[in-house]
């Protein structure tokens, strides 16, 4: 059993000479390494990455823009890859920032048939509550919702007085439509499926082109320019070739599907460092509505502008970086 002053006996005894000044450059030296740690992480860059889609490309380097237009030192990884090679980058500290759509948490946590994923409001409360969890921060999201939809042909549309999902269903079950669409869309209870179950309509198989990709450039111009037949396209609500080709996106006033804003989403760590990024990102989101994002993204898609030139221009034409 130790008694009351064991520890100070320890400590007790002749000091040699010049002890004390090793002590304080020993001291000295340990402050300096703690000193040069803590500088060295707040000047690590963060790693700002995107998936690789023309509107990932456009967000994540309005993203990468404002970091440095802040003083924040950072590494670009725009392109990197698909949904979950970026998600799990984040997770594990590979990327510190990437921008992200609220419906994908019906994916990352499993809910998908949760309603509160229809509601733009609950669908990005609760993937932030989610995340938060998993020390993820998502930071003001877009008013722009960039879910599936289907866009028929200009002509066949206006024709037929076609403008909804509704007016759509009545083309479907009288058989004038022949939808060309992602593999996924057609199976996935969550797309084609969720539209048949809301209008009450079934498009049979035999009047489905359904390709193996998720590429909308492809179904889009499949409808625009009647290929094969095709007079309807799986888009998403901010494509940027909508007007150009002439495309009549189909209302959902039941909201069938998913909502999908984007926002940027940071480790809460890297926040923590740089807290000036939440709100200069939440003044940029703020602007980037339905039509401003498809207008942006038909800079690219359709002008060829490199994104980064597209996102630097509307940036600085808003006065958001100098």
């Amino acid at each position: 059993m130790l008694s009351d002053d064991t520890f100070s006996r320890r400590s007790a005894g002749p000091v040699a000479p010049g002890a004390t000044n090793r002590r304080g450059a020993l001291a000295l030296l340990v402050s300096w390494a703690v000193a040069a740690g803590t500088s060295a992480r707040a000047e690590r860059p963060l790693v700002v990455a995107s998936k690789s889609d023309t509107e990932g490309a456009l967000t994540g380097a309005m993203i990468a823009l404002v970091l440095e237009h802040l003083g924040v030192p950072v590494v670009r990884k725009l392109g990197l890859g698909p949904t979950l090679i970026v998600r799990e980058a984040l997770l594990s500290g590979e990327v510190d920032i990437y921008p992200e759509y609220t419906g994908n948490g019906a994916f990352f946590t499993g809910t998908e048939t949760d309603p509160a994923w229809k509601i733009p409001q609950e669908a990005y409360e609760t993937i932030r509550r989610k995340d938060a969890e998993r020390g993820l921060v998502w930071l003001a999201r877009a008013p722009a919702n960039n879910t599936w939809l289907i866009a028929l042909n200009g002509d066949f549309a206006r024709t037929r007085h076609l403008a909804t999902m509704a007016d759509f269903a009545r083309a479907a079950n009288d058989g004038l439509i022949l939808l060309a669409a992602s593999t996924e869309f057609v199976e996935s209870p969550a797309a084609l499926p969720s539209f048949e179950a809301a209008y009450g309509f079934s498009l049979p198989l035999d009047r489905i082109v359904s390709l193996p990709g998720g590429d909308t450039a492809v179904t889009a111009r499949a409808a625009a320019q009647r290929i094969s037949g095709v007079n309807a396209g799986m888009v998403y609500g901010t494509d940027g070739a909508l007007a150009a080709l002439d495309l009549v996106v189909m209302g959902d006033p039941k909201a069938a599907q998913i909502v999908y804003e984007v926002a940027p989403v940071i480790r809460a760590s890297a926040l923590e460092r740089y807290p000036a990024i939440g709100p200069a990102l939440a003044r940029v989101f703020a602007g980037l509505d339905a039509p401003t994002l498809r207008g942006l993204n038909g800079r690219i898609t359709v002008d060829g502008e490199v994104a980064d030139r597209v996102a630097r221009r509307y940036l600085n034409e808003r006065g958001l970086i100098g």
